[in-house]
Formats: structure tokens, sequence, C-alpha cells
């Protein structure tokens, strides 16, 4: 008998990473969740230049850096390439599906997108836990920080707990959805981070980690009563809710329809609430909306289980990219 080979890989694959929400509101650098409908896709084909080059960015952004060095996913794809010591390089097509500077995950997702797709070309694919590390090294290029709230939810799926060397998927009931809402402004990750600089009272902290400590605690038990009792930001939220139009109207739009909780999403200013119903949810994202639209914001809207979607592969870029 002739010796089997392993099957070639192809030269190109595409993937598709969510959108998500960052922080859910306690758990600051640490805690997100998936969001189906919006995300960011991303093409890589295998090429034999070692070397990462970055051939187009399409789709609602398109002012990023080609400069894979200056670039989330180019500079993810960089760290892929030198961790693994590989031969060949990568030539990348971005299609931006999340707006800049939304709150949504979108400089994550274009990292996440783009290992994803990358890994598939890899004569031994990695785990996502172990593309992790090289997403994080993305992610710092946007931020200035390695954290990897949206990151973990975008590679897992659902509700994630991401530590700098860990990542733990939460289960929750799939009852449990999120309307998140996303007003038509830009706030800048690294501007809302400038927010949070200065002194903070040890009574804020142990508040903080007690409201944390119940959520997390409550969505192993399905517990919602435990979540609504903790859902509450007393530390980041009253720094960044300044540079929100309308955040108060909008939160309380969001409370008025038997949230769980409601916060800012990521750095803002996309705002989000969490319900044990779909239905709650899709009122609630409707009178968010509004509470936008009274500060003369349009904006965007999608309801979303909790345990949401993680990066998958896809046949292409699609038509429009």
């Amino acid at each position: 008998m002739a010796p089997s080979h392993p099957a070639a890989r192809p030269p190109v694959a595409c993937a598709f990473a969510p959108a998500s929400v960052g922080n859910v509101g306690v758990g600051f650098d640490l805690l997100g969740h998936s969001v189906a409908g919006a995300g960011d896709r991303a093409q890589v084909r295998r090429i034999d230049e070692p070397v990462v080059r970055i051939a187009a960015i399409r789709g609602c952004v398109t002012e990023l850096p080609t400069d894979p060095r200056a670039n989330t996913a180019g500079t993810a794809l960089l760290s892929l390439r030198a961790a693994l010591d590989l031969p060949c390089g990568f030539e990348l097509v971005l299609h931006k599906g999340i707006a800049l500077g939304s709150g949504m995950g979108g400089s994550a997702a274009s990292c996440v997108a783009a290992l994803v797709a990358a890994n598939a070309l890899l004569d031994q694919p990695l785990s996502r836990e172990a593309l992790y590390a090289f997403a994080l090294d993305g992610e710092a290029v946007a931020s200035g920080s390695r954290h990897g709230d949206n990151l973990g939810s975008m590679l897992l799926g659902g509700l994630v707990l991401a530590t700098h060397e860990r990542l733990l998927r939460i289960d929750v009931p799939d009852a449990w959805h999120c309307a998140l809402v996303h007003p038509h402004v830009v706030l800048e990750t690294r501007r809302a981070r400038a927010a949070l600089a200065g002194n903070y009272a040890l009574g804020e902290f142990v508040a903080q980690s007690t409201h944390l400590a119940l959520v997390l605690a409550g969505c192993y038990r399905g517990d919602a009563a435990l979540v609504r009792e903790g859902l509450k930001d007393v530390l980041v939220e009253p720094r960044r809710a300044p540079l929100i139009p309308h955040f108060a109207q909008v939160k309380q739009a969001a409370l008025d329809h038997h949230a769980l909780g409601a916060s800012i999403s990521g750095a803002g200013p996309s705002v989000f609430g969490w319900y044990d119903n779909r239905r709650d949810a899709e009122a609630a994202s409707v009178a968010m909306q509004a509470a936008f639209a009274d500060a003369g914001l349009d904006s965007d809207a999608w309801v979303s289980p909790v345990n949401g979607p993680a990066a998958t592969l896809i046949d292409s870029l699609g038509d429009d990219a």
C-alpha cells in the first residue's frame, strides 16, 4: 500500500468574526460576549514570500493602515508567523462590517477573522485558545493595551472570561438576550481609556468586585435575579458616560423594559441591555434607538442571544466585498 499523506491545505481561506459587547459593564477588560449580526470578514492567502501583506481594506471602514505593523490584523498575523517560524507568508484582504470607534470590538474582529482564516492554511492548525496570544498582540496596536474581553468571546463564542493567559467560556440560559444599540458617532478607544485616568476609592473596587461575582454566579446558576442585582457598573461607567450623548436616557430606556442590567458596550458609544427573553430585548432596542433619536442621533440595533456565535470559516468574502 502507498503511504498516506495529509491532504494539502488550500492556498486561500476566508473567515467571519462577530461583533461583541466588551466589559459587560462589571468585567472591565475581562468579560465579553459575542453578538449575532454585525462582524468583520477576512480573506487570507498563503504566499511564498515570508512576509505579511495587506492587499486591501474594504467595507464600512477603509481608512486604516495597510502597514501590517500598524494594523491590528496585520500585527496578529506577524505574531503568528514569528511564533511558528513559518517559511511562508500571508496576504490579507479585510472587509470591515463594524464601524470604527463603535464599542463593538471592531479591531478585535479584524484580528480574529484574520487569524481564523490563516489558521486554516496551516499544516497543523492551532486551537482557538492557542490563537489568543496572537490576537492580544494585534489588539494592543489599536488600544495600547493587551485586553481580551472582545477577543475571547469572538474566538470561543458566547460569554467568555478572558485573562491574559486563559479563556473560560461561561454558559448562560439560551433564552437570555442582549439588545445592542450603536449611535452614529465615533468614540475612539484611546480617548475612552484616557477618561479612566485618576484615583479610585477602595470602596469602588469592592463594590465592582461584588457585582462581578454576582453576575458570574448568576450566569453559572442561570439565576436572573443574581445578575439583576450585580449588573451595575460603579467603576467605569460613571467616568465614560459623559462621552456618550444622551447616555442616561438610553440606559433608562433599556432598564424600563425589564433589563437585567444595562451599560456601555466596550469603550462606547454603543449601549447594551441584558434580558431574560427575546421579546423584551426587541422592545428595548426600539426604545433605546428612540432615546438616541431624541438627541438627534441615528443608530443601528441588534438583538442577539448572549450565547452568541464564534468566529467561523466562510466560503468567500461575499459579492459586496
